[in-house]
């Protein structure tokens, strides 16, 4: 009971709402509950199920198969669940197959991962009532950019990527987006990915003469050349994308690499409250738990304005920003957030950190 209260009193803090929290809401939970992605589908689930009911909320799990031949199956269940809203969405197939009833029905969905730009432009063109709260990757691309210009304007700049799309496009965007503002890489390559050594590359790049180098490849590959590079006495600075945030392979990520990625909502001052009281129920707040968690928040919040404003939950969701574990959080007239969440961070003691001096990253 004690948990509850502490809970729902700092849920009433994030909401900012008086003299009681944000409004209770049905919300379909639309995440894999099998198969190899039922992992993160029960983080989304747990997150969003957290002490929904004593906020008044309820929510109703969607099985996402991921599958385009199921696609029929999950639209039926999410118009037949009566839910006011939409949460989860793993999978590009599962928005694309059921978009175009919610939109008939004027439910919005919120997408914890999808991060396909092509998408959004979609949602745009036929009005869809898709919210995302994963960063597009024009976003990444654009703290990157900002990041190098900032950091490393004056040193001799490599640009490497693993050959996989991703990686290439990003690696591109980058490449062209420093080209406009007259920054020209000493060193352009790609690399084959997934390598027990990635020696010759190091030495590569030496030759060069470059000393700071983005990456678009993963971490086990960022890892390697970082290993590399210290092997062969090399001074190199590395820099990757959001890929580096993810577990260690085969070769621990060195100290000291950086990252344009997302920090850990379970360490920030709006986050951590929540986590412990997790952890307390024993659920540990990792991957998608506390962006469920927020969703849901976020979505008690425009209810709340919704009523207010006698108007539909959908025009509410563009009025925020409204308060979540996540930081505020408000949509721009493009359905995606308003504000760039990715961070400059460093590999220290096992973790990511915010590079609190800029400096240091030089």
């Amino acid at each position: 009971m004690l948990r509850s209260i502490v809970l729902t009193l700092i849920v009433a803090g994030m909401a900012q709402a008086a003299p009681a929290a944000a409004a209770g809401v049905k919300v379909a939970v639309v995440a894999p509950v099998e198969g190899p992605f039922a992992l993160l589908g029960k983080q989304i689930i747990d997150g969003a199920s957290f002490q929904a009911s004593d906020r008044g909320s309820e929510i109703v799990v969607i099985p996402e198969t991921c599958d385009a031949a199921g696609a029929d199956a999950l639209t039926k269940a999410l118009l037949a669940a009566g839910a006011e809203a939409a949460i989860g969405f793993l999978c590009t197939e599962s928005l694309e197959a059921t978009l175009p009833a919610l939109a008939e029905a004027n439910i919005p969905a919120i997408t914890l991962s999808v991060r396909s730009d092509i998408l959004m432009e979609d949602v745009l063109k036929k009005n869809w009532p898709l919210f995302r709260l994963a960063p597009s990757g024009k976003a990444e691309s654009a703290s990157i950019v900002a990041a190098i210009t900032a950091l490393w304007k004056d040193k001799p700049i490599a640009l490497i990527d693993d050959g996989t799309i991703h990686s290439r496009e990003l690696v591109e965007s980058v490449r062209s987006a420093l080209s406009e503002i007259g920054l020209t890489p000493v060193f352009t390559d790609a690399y084959r990915p997934a390598q027990e050594q990635q020696v010759s590359l190091v030495r590569r790049l030496v030759k060069s003469g470059a000393t700071h180098v983005f990456t678009g490849g993963d971490r086990q590959d960022a890892a390697v050349i970082a290993r590399d590079a210290q092997e062969e006495g090399a001074s190199l600075t590395l820099l990757g994308g959001d890929t580096l945030n993810a577990a260690d392979v085969s070769v621990p990520l060195a100290d000291g690499v950086l990252a344009l990625t997302l920090p850990d909502a379970a360490q920030s001052a709006e986050g951590k409250p929540v986590a412990d009281a997790m952890r307390a129920a024993g659920i540990e707040p990792e991957g998608y738990v506390l962006p469920a968690f927020g969703a849901m928040s976020l979505l008690e919040q425009a209810k709340d304005q919704a009523e207010k404003d006698e108007k539909p939950l959908v025009e509410a969701l563009l009025k925020g920003p409204y308060q979540t574990v996540l930081g505020p959080i408000a949509f721009d007239a493009g359905h995606e957030r308003a504000d760039n969440s990715y961070r400059l961070m460093q590999w220290q003691a096992g973790r990511f950190v915010p590079v609190a001096d800029p400096a240091g990253a030089q």
